[in-house]
């Protein structure tokens, strides 16, 4: 492991707002925080947003930015990345966010009933090849997951460059029946039609050094939002 990477797993152990939990935290479902995380994490009872997969945590902060009245939390496995998010945050002294180091597949261990308003998931790896179709964050499993602990109708947004990931989500939308609130295949010329002035394209122009790579590159980004 290079040094700089075995630097910022140091940091982001030192960070108050980056908590690490345990394999056996993960697993039994115990977890201190477990529905006391406005309260005892943030320390206010302000609706709480998950970002799923966060990487550097670019869209995580630029959320928590435009919403001072709303609660972040971030969540990646790989802790050098979401060092990233999580120094910006402390440096500009944002207090409404926070990042969890786990598994998403554990995710449901974390979060107690009703505790969590939306999440969001931004640029996950589209899990493309059919034997890896179950890490797909989209997929049916994960939104029985999502169920255990997000708010009656609560969001869930997807914003991708990925097509394939796109259409799949669609499907599992149909199949399932859910109500769909903005679905966009180019959401830069094609910006929410419906909803023009809305916090919501504010929310969306947030673009990550990956999205601006790829929009560069001449790639569409695709955005679904719709209720569990």
């Amino acid at each position: 492991m290079g040094k700089d990477k075995l630097k910022r797993f140091a940091e982001v152990a030192e960070f108050p707002h980056v908590l690490e939990p345990t394999w056996d935290d993960a697993l039994n479902n115990e977890y201190p925080l477990k529905g006391k995380w406005a309260k005892d994490f943030y320390k206010n009872e302000n609706p709480i947003v998950l970002e799923l997969a966060c990487g550097g945590g670019e869209y995580t902060v630029g959320l928590a930015r435009l919403h001072p009245e709303v609660n972040f939390m971030g969540i990646d496995i790989k802790g050098n990345r979401i060092w990233k998010g999580a120094k910006i945050a402390l440096e500009e002294g944002l207090k409404n966010v926070g990042f969890l180091r786990t598994r998403i597949d554990f995710i449901e261990n974390f979060f107690a009933e009703n505790e969590i308003s939306e999440i969001w998931i931004t640029f996950p790896d589209p899990q493309r090849e059919k034997n890896r179709a179950r890490k797909r964050l989209t997929n049916a499993m994960f939104l029985d997951r999502y169920r255990k602990f997000l708010k009656q109708n609560g969001k869930l947004r997807l914003k991708t460059d990925s097509t394939f990931l796109y259409e799949f989500t669609q499907e599992v939308i149909e199949e399932q029946q859910l109500n769909v609130l903005v679905n966009s295949d180019d959401i830069y010329t094609k910006l929410c039609p419906n909803q023009p002035e809305s916090m919501l394209t504010k929310e969306l122009a947030i673009k990550t050094f990956y999205e601006k790579k790829w929009l560069e590159e001449g790639k569409l980004i695709k955005y679904l939002e719709y209720e569990l």
